[in-house]
C-alpha cells in the first residue's frame, strides 16, 4: 500500500476515534456475551450486552483492533445502546453495503461512518470494520433467544 494511501485511510479522525471509544470494557453479568474475530488480522471485538423491551440497555465493548476496527466499534458504541436489533441490522447492513457495494453512507443514527468509506478499497480490512455491529447483532439476537426460551 502507498504512503499516501495509509495516510488518508489512517487520518487524524480515525485515529481520534480509535483512542476514544465508548463502553470500552466488559459488563458484569450481561444478558448475552459474543466475541467476534477477524481471521485474517487476527482483531477481536466482545460484546456484552442487556436488553430490555426489545432495546439495548446496556453495552459494553472488549475492543482489541486495528485503528479502523477501533474507530467502528467507536462509532458502534456512540449509536448502538438505546437501538432494537431490526436497527442494529440497518447500521450493520449499510456499513456492509458502503464498504464491499459502494453504497451510501449510512443515515443517522449512525453518524460518523463516512470516516470509514477510504477503507472500500481494502476488503483485508473489512471485518475488522465490521467486528463490532456483527458482535452486536449477534448478542441481541441471543437475548432475544434466551429472552424467549
Amino acid at each position: 500500500m502507498p504512503e499516501t494511501d495509509l495516510v488518508s485511510l489512517y487520518s487524524s479522525r480515525i485515529l481520534a476515534l480509535a483512542a476514544d471509544i465508548p463502553h470500552l470494557g466488559r459488563l458484569d453479568a450481561p444478558m448475552a456475551s459474543v466475541k467476534r474475530r477477524s481471521p485474517l488480522c487476527g482483531s477481536t471485538v466482545t460484546v456484552d450486552l442487556d436488553v430490555e423491551d426489545g432495546r439495548i440497555t446496556r453495552f459494553a465493548q472488549d475492543v482489541k483492533a486495528c485503528a479502523l476496527g477501533q474507530a467502528s466499534a467507536a462509532i458502534a458504541g456512540a449509536a448502538l445502546p438505546g437501538l432494537t436489533l431490526d436497527e442494529v441490522r440497518r447500521g450493520r447492513d449499510g456499513l456492509k453495503a458502503m464498504l464491499k457495494e459502494g453504497g451510501p453512507v449510512p443515515e443517522a443514527p449512525f453518524d460518523g461512518l463516512e470516516v470509514l468509506e477510504p477503507a472500500r478499497d481494502y476488503k483485508n480490512r473489512h471485518a475488522s470494520i465490521l467486528l463490532a455491529w456483527e458482535a452486536t447483532v449477534e448478542a441481541m439476537e441471543q437475548a432475544r433467544a434466551s429472552d424467549c426460551a
